[in-house]
């Protein structure tokens, strides 16, 4: 069968690209097309635009680049009519990938979608949209299941397919990635893991605050997780007048599997820390405009996934202007010297972790669906 895969962001390059590996399992004669990156194309895909370039954050920068937005949907549409899929998986990404669905609906393509969209968050009613041009809809947070049941959507939970990455990476990737990291960043000092995000926007907000804060902990050892998209001058530029810090490209699992404690922006980076166990403080800030408007549309108590799921206070969040060097300092003091906070931190992601393996082995169940759903 022939599928047309679109993920726009790096988190659904490697749940796409662990979706189509299992696919594969179950269709030999598999044809794979799409948007995503490097590890989709790895797992056998043909990627015609990298999310790379697809990435615009908040909604001062989305409305500057509308044009290269209608650009990228006009080219999609065109791309599926030539390819003609036996269907279309979407994978988040939902600004982009709603009005997609919403055309291939009316085009006759069957519509998959695996990792929904946030409408629990904000834009709820999109939920009507869903319902109209969604054939299936496989979700990876357990409360999802409960919040579409009350717009009389059926959906499936598979289970979230990051626990299955972190743990085969915990037992395969643990003896070579200490030896690359020690290579990339030696110092013998303890760990402290920043992660500022991909984009060069929210870099320059979040970045600049860690690194201050991380003056005042001079026995640690602070790695910065560089996006691979970023030119090594960007980096260099913001790093050079702090000599504690450091920085590796490609080694965030590796730097969180040593990291004493982490610096996380908001996403789901914060959901990666906490199932390598590592304590950490959520770090948000955007533009003034976006978090203006995010301020007055957003539904939910908690901007973390972590928080989310356990639906109550697991990890700090310091949101905009909480979002300061001494609010940071005081923070990461309490996960990396206060044993209480620690061993609270801990209990909670041993819950949070049982709870998303629940549905076991997500891109084996999201695959089995998908394959048995079209030859049905």
């Amino acid at each position: 069968m022939r599928y047309y895969i679109i993920a726009g962001e790096a988190s659904g390059d490697l749940h796409g690209s662990n979706l189509i590996k299992e696919m594969r399992k179950l269709d030999e004669q598999a044809v794979i097309r799409g948007w995503g990156g490097d590890m989709m194309q790895e797992a056998g895909a043909e990627i015609v635009k990298h999310y790379r370039d697809l990435a615009f954050m908040g909604f001062a920068e989305v409305i500057k680049n509308l044009p290269t937005i209608f650009s990228n949907i006009k080219f999609c549409k065109n791309d599926i009519l030539a390819f003609r899929p036996e269907a279309i998986i979407f994978i988040d990404y939902p600004g982009f990938n709603l009005r997609i669905a919403k055309w291939a609906k009316k085009q006759k393509f069957k519509t998959i979608y695996y990792i929904s969209p946030q409408v629990w968050a904000w834009k709820e009613n999109r939920v009507n949209l869903i319902k109209k041009c969604i054939d299936k809809m496989l979700v990876i947070l357990p409360f999802e299941k409960e919040f579409y049941k009350k717009w009389d959507y059926e959906v499936e939970y598979v289970g979230h397919p990051l626990v299955e990455v972190i743990e085969r990476f915990k037992v395969d990737g643990k003896g070579l990635s200490e030896n690359s990291l020690l290579a990339l960043a030696p110092n013998p000092k303890p760990q402290i893991a920043l992660l500022p995000g991909s984009r060069k926007q929210e870099i320059l907000k979040k970045l600049p605050v860690m690194l201050e804060a991380s003056k005042s902990f001079p026995e640690y050892h602070f790695i910065v997780a560089k996006a691979p998209g970023q030119e090594e001058a960007f980096y260099h530029d913001l790093l050079k007048e702090y000599p504690n810090v450091s920085s590796v490209t490609n080694q965030t699992y590796p730097l969180l599997l040593s990291a004493k404690a982490a610096c996380v922006t908001s996403g789901t980076a914060t959901l990666e820390t906490a199932l390598f166990a590592v304590p950490e403080v959520v770090c948000y800030k955007g533009s003034s405009i976006s978090y203006q408007i995010a301020k007055r549309l957003i539904k939910v108590k908690f901007i973390s996934l972590v928080n989310l799921i356990m639906d109550k206070l697991v990890v700090k969040e310091l949101i905009q202007d909480e979002f300061n060097v001494e609010n940071l300092k005081e923070e990461l003091g309490k996960i990396l010297k206060d044993n209480q906070v620690q061993e609270q931190m801990k209990k909670d992601y041993s819950n949070l972790k049982n709870l998303l393996s629940l549905g076991g082995n997500a891109s084996a169940n999201a695959a089995k669906s998908i394959v048995g759903f079209l030859k049905n």
